[in-house]
């Protein structure tokens, strides 16, 4: 994993712990990435891979401990700053795509510019985006008229429109067959070597994880990093 002080491209987790009433989900959590890192999060079910993905995320706060996103603790910002961060940092990729059905392929791309007017020049670039997904042919699209490999490539386009500085996936093969799923992880790993964001993805498939630089495995709330073989 290649070393940088840049704060400006660095996720830093420190004894995060999560509680969801008396359960404990998450115990003492610490781990730190820089610009252009791979991570697998890999565990049983229930043991908290979505919930510490969802807190790096900004979607729910720790019960304990510190986030630290490009050198900021996105939990100090009030609401309005938070939803304005998280857009302009953080991409998200779900196992269920969650595209818009009723707006072309181009326009849900290009959702996540709309808030806060960030892109002058969004369409061209969710243009430029979905050429590089392989879908020039399907801007007009609607969800329902695409495939399931092909609405997920969307997702991930969207997902890069703000150019984030870290890209989590929850699941993103989790609805694809073996080969879809193959090209889906594929192009993950060509856009993340492009754009040197941090990359995080959930998931169970461990042929899969085994491809990350890096492996955090929780079981019982407790996380283990481990390196992995790295691509």
């Amino acid at each position: 994993m290649k070393e940088t002080t840049d704060k400006a491209h660095q996720l830093k987790i420190s004894n995060l712990s999560k509680d969801f009433g008396k359960i404990q989900v998450l115990q003492d959590v610490s781990f730190s990435f820089n610009a252009g890192t791979s991570v697998a999060i890999t565990g049983p079910s229930g043991s908290g891979k979505s919930t510490l993905l969802h807190i790096i995320g900004t979607l729910e706060e720790p019960s304990h401990g510190h986030v630290e996103i490009n050198g900021t603790d996105p939990f100090k910002l009030s609401e309005p700053e938070l939803a304005r961060y998280r857009n302009a940092v953080v991409g998200f990729v779900f196992q269920d795509h969650h595209l818009l059905p009723q707006y072309s392929v181009l326009e849900n791309v290009l959702i996540p510019t709309l808030a806060f007017k960030q892109q002058p020049d969004a369409t061209q670039l969710a243009q430029e985006l979905l050429k590089r997904v392989g879908l020039t042919d399907r801007m007009s699209h609607r969800p329902a008229e695409l495939s399931g490999g092909e609405r997920q490539r969307v997702a991930i386009a969207r997902a890069l429109i703000n150019k984030p500085s870290i890209l989590l996936c929850d699941e993103p093969t989790g609805n694809l067959d073996t080969t879809t799923a193959g090209t889906i992880a594929d192009l993950l790993f060509e856009l993340h070597r492009a754009e040197r964001n941090i990359l995080i993805v959930v998931t169970h498939n461990l042929e899969l994880a085994g491809r990350f630089e890096n492996q955090l495995k929780l079981a019982d709330g407790v996380c283990t990093l481990e390196k992995g073989n790295g691509r």
